[in-house]
């Protein structure tokens, strides 16, 4: 019997360790997709208490404490800091089984030395503890970024911002990380929210170009795409909650901008028109400046609508989708491989199901001689546990590169979830360690070493074309 996440915890075999601890153990990390605050990162924000760096925003542990019988207000209301994070710990013994009890441990144990379970029990003097680190030397936002190893956070940025604080982190010579941003334009192709219409109000402000047609909306993005790329952004991001495609003209997606840019809602058909030549005039873009595209597919979002209506997005009550992708993702991605060839794409689900549809269609579109260009995006979300990601890199492994996977990302707005890159690269190693010792692969460490490096490090460094 093993000891509760000892330093080989999650490693199945002494193959696994020797992976882990020599190869995956010390290699930097590359946080491409993220949801941390530039601001915070520029002012090395600190922490008054221990809930307001693990539970403020966090709506993981949201869900957990409402399925708990936790009430509202020890969640997201009025409670006392000190208050939350009683109930939070009354939680955790309950999420075993659920990644946050490794997860939570985990933070615990790298960030300040407490190996002690978390329950209602040791919460006060745990609580304490924690409370005095956070007010000492070495415990801001880029302190905690600093100790995890991190070289590149790419934060996740509308086109409409200033990108005042990632000019700010540039200009700087005492913080090595790079801060960049990622173009997430989602609030400009949803023309039939009540987002729309004010989004491209501000894009016209932003850009200083005259919003009058799609023409002129097509260059006010154009001009944004550019900007961010003079700040250093190397990839965007797109939420696509239901995978799009439709036939279209240049000309009638312009009549349908102008029915939305008036306030009227339009047809489905029509939305999906108008995306369709969007995303078919961002890609050309992207590839033009060698940025990577990403593709986040299937979430079901805001299902609560009674709650949504309290609380607004992010809060905890979203869940998988099981619309159908293939068709209309491998229309979409040929469309934009026939106009001007298909930027570097990275392409999650938020449904396991769909991983063996995502990794056959991969290889449809490689090429280029750039390895692993069309990328099966590591295991997102609701599926960022040991079987999801096992599941994942089985996937890619059967129909693809494992070899050229460019690996974990945190998709987090805390400063204590790089952990989750720990827990990771020890997946990997076990996963590798299983194969070396079922004899389907050769035991060669040095061999394998390099696979597990690249995995966890070199070829996110190699696709994205950081400097470092």
């Amino acid at each position: 019997m093993r000891n509760f996440m000892d330093e080989n915890f999650l490693l199945n075999n002494q193959i696994a360790e020797r992976l882990y601890h020599e190869y995956a153990k010390q290699m930097p990390i590359i946080d491409y997709h993220c949801h941390l605050s530039p601001k915070e990162i520029y002012e090395n924000k600190t922490f008054k208490n221990v809930t307001e760096i693990w539970l403020y925003g966090d709506h993981y542990k949201w869900r957990l404490m409402r399925a708990n019988g936790v009430d509202e207000e020890y969640i997201t209301g009025s409670a006392s800091d000190y208050d939350k994070f009683i109930a939070w710990a009354k939680t955790v013994p309950m999420t075993i089984g659920n990644p946050l009890f490794n997860w939570t441990h985990l933070e615990l144990q790298r960030f300040f030395g407490i190996h002690e379970l978390l329950n209602e029990k040791s919460a006060p003097e745990i609580w304490e503890k924690i409370n005095g680190l956070l007010n000492s030397q070495g415990f801001g936002a880029r302190d905690l970024i600093k100790k995890s190893n991190v070289k590149v956070v790419c934060t996740t940025d509308d086109p409409t911002d200033s990108l005042e604080y990632h000019l700010k982190l540039k200009d700087e010579s005492d913080f090595e990380v790079k801060v960049l941003p990622s173009f997430r334009p989602d609030k400009g192709l949803e023309i039939n929210r009540n987002t729309f219409q004010p989004w491209v109000e501000k894009l016209q402000t932003v850009s200083g170009i005259s919003i009058e047609s799609y023409g002129d909306f097509l260059k006010a993005l154009e001009s944004r795409v550019r900007f961010f790329d003079s700040v250093g952004c190397r990839v965007s991001d797109h939420a696509i909650d239901q995978m799009i495609y439709a036939e279209t003209s240049e000309e009638e997606a312009a009549a349908i901008f102008n029915v939305a840019l008036q306030g009227s809602k339009v047809s489905i058909e029509d939305e999906k028109k108008f995306k369709t030549f969007t995303f078919k005039f961002l890609g050309k873009l992207y590839k033009e400046l060698d940025w990577a595209m990403q593709f986040h597919i299937n979430a079901l979002r805001n299902n609560n609508s009674r709650m949504f209506e309290e609380m607004g997005p992010d809060t905890g009550w979203d869940s998988m989708n099981d619309e159908s992708i293939a068709k209309p993702l491998s229309r979409l991605l040929n469309l934009i491989e026939q106009e001007s060839g298909l930027p570097k794409t990275i392409i999650y689900s938020l449904n396991p199901n769909d991983n063996a549809i995502i990794a056959s269609m991969i290889g449809n579109f490689q090429g280029g001689g750039i390895p692993g260009k069309i990328q099966f995006g590591t295991a997102w979300w609701f599926n960022d546990h040991k079987d999801g990601m096992i599941e994942q890199m089985k996937s890619l492994a059967n129909m693809g590169l494992i070899s050229r996977f460019i690996g974990m990302l945190t998709d987090s707005r805390s400063f204590l979830s790089y952990t989750r890159h720990e827990y990771f690269r020890r997946i990997v190693c076990s996963l590798i360690a299983e194969w070396v010792e079922n004899g389907e692969v050769p035991n060669n460490l040095e061999f394998l070493g390099e696979i597990v490096q690249g995995i966890c490090y070199l070829n996110a460094k190699e696709y994205f074309g950081f400097d470092l």
